[in-house]
């Protein structure tokens, strides 16, 4: 699923429509009926970690001041993909369509790819603010839909279906793909956790990365690293040199910070990168060597009981602490 750079850059994709009326409607949903947002207004947008809250009134009164146009198009072009796509095996997509909400439900993909809706009217009561989740292969694209890239095991080139296409008065529109939604009455936002917040607290994240428990379970726990998902995961690990599976009470305090450090680092360059148009260079995640010409080892680890994640670390630049448990993990 996307990690909180890409769900970042969706989150400006989307900013550029606050003020905006919702004009014309569609998407492939059953649970969420896409015409109950004509004529509601876009009031705002907030992002945090892997979730972004988008706020709809039905009153034009309520509007912010101001016109109604698009903001500048991002450099590089109109549309972005979830970080994890292009690094991931495709799936069989559906063909696109935007034009109306009784076509067929498009099949989740991956842990977060259904929708769960407290409702299909977003004005009820103050239930106004919709969270959106994004499952794997999710995406925002703006002005134009996503196109298969490869054809599915039947040999057929079908482009994916949008789950919500929200057309608005600028003329522009938004098409939201394989994501779980949700209404509340306000959104859930903790800066304090948010890797990519300048609120991050650094001290709170230590202080769960000294846990006697392995480090790249921490790592993913978004009480803590909210945002950070299994690409930022490995990269950081290999970057601060610490195995996977070292107990976080057995690494020092100047090795922890390294690795804070690392997560913070890696995350604000790959956000920076896609506002630029460059491509993340990963460079121990899916790979067979590490940059210094070691075999890479592969397995996929994950506290007893809960999912297992693929995890790459070079065996020689990410020794063990200490070093002489076997490795234990289970392949999923």
């Amino acid at each position: 699923m996307p990690e909180g750079p890409s769900v970042r850059k969706f989150h400006h994709l989307v900013s550029g429509f606050v003020g905006q009326q919702v004009v014309k409607t569609g998407g492939s949903s059953k649970k969420l009926n896409p015409a109950s947002f004509q004529s509601l207004w876009l009031q705002d947008t907030q992002v945090h970690g892997k979730k972004l809250f988008l706020r709809f009134d039905p009153d034009e009164e309520t509007r912010p001041p101001g016109n109604n146009s698009l903001s500048e198009p991002l450099e590089g072009g109109r549309k972005e993909e979830a970080g994890d796509q292009k690094q991931a095996l495709g799936s069989d997509s559906q063909k696109t369509s935007d034009q109306s909400s009784r076509c067929p439900e498009l099949v989740p993909s991956g842990d977060d790819g259904s929708e769960c809706l407290g409702g299909d009217s977003p004005a009820r009561d103050a239930e106004r603010w919709l969270q959106v989740s994004f499952g794997l292969f999710g995406s925002i694209w703006m002005n134009e839909f996503s196109r298969a890239k490869k054809a599915n095991k039947r040999g057929d080139w079908r482009d994916p279906i949008p789950r919500l296409v929200l057309h608005f008065g600028s003329g522009g529109f938004l098409a939201f793909y394989n994501c779980q939604m949700s209404w509340s009455s306000s959104p859930v936002v903790k800066p304090d956790s948010d890797i990519l917040s300048e609120k991050f607290h650094r001290g709170q994240a230590l202080e769960a990365l000294g846990q006697a428990q392995p480090v790249c379970y921490t790592l993913l726990d978004q009480r803590y690293f909210s945002g950070l998902g299994n690409i930022i995961k490995n990269e950081a690990l290999y970057r601060a040199g610490i195995h996977p599976l070292s107990l976080g009470s057995l690494l020092s305090p100047p090795q922890l910070e390294v690795l804070v450090g690392h997560v913070v680092e890696f995350s604000a360059d790959w956000l920076q990168g896609k506002f630029q148009g460059r491509q993340q260079h990963p460079q121990i995640y899916q790979k067979e060597q590490c940059p210094a010409g070691h075999q890479v080892k592969k397995e996929a680890f994950g506290p007893p009981g809960s999912f297992q994640r693929l995890t790459w670390w070079c065996p020689q630049c990410q020794p063990r602490l200490p070093p002489d448990k076997p490795e234990q993990g289970q392949l999923s």
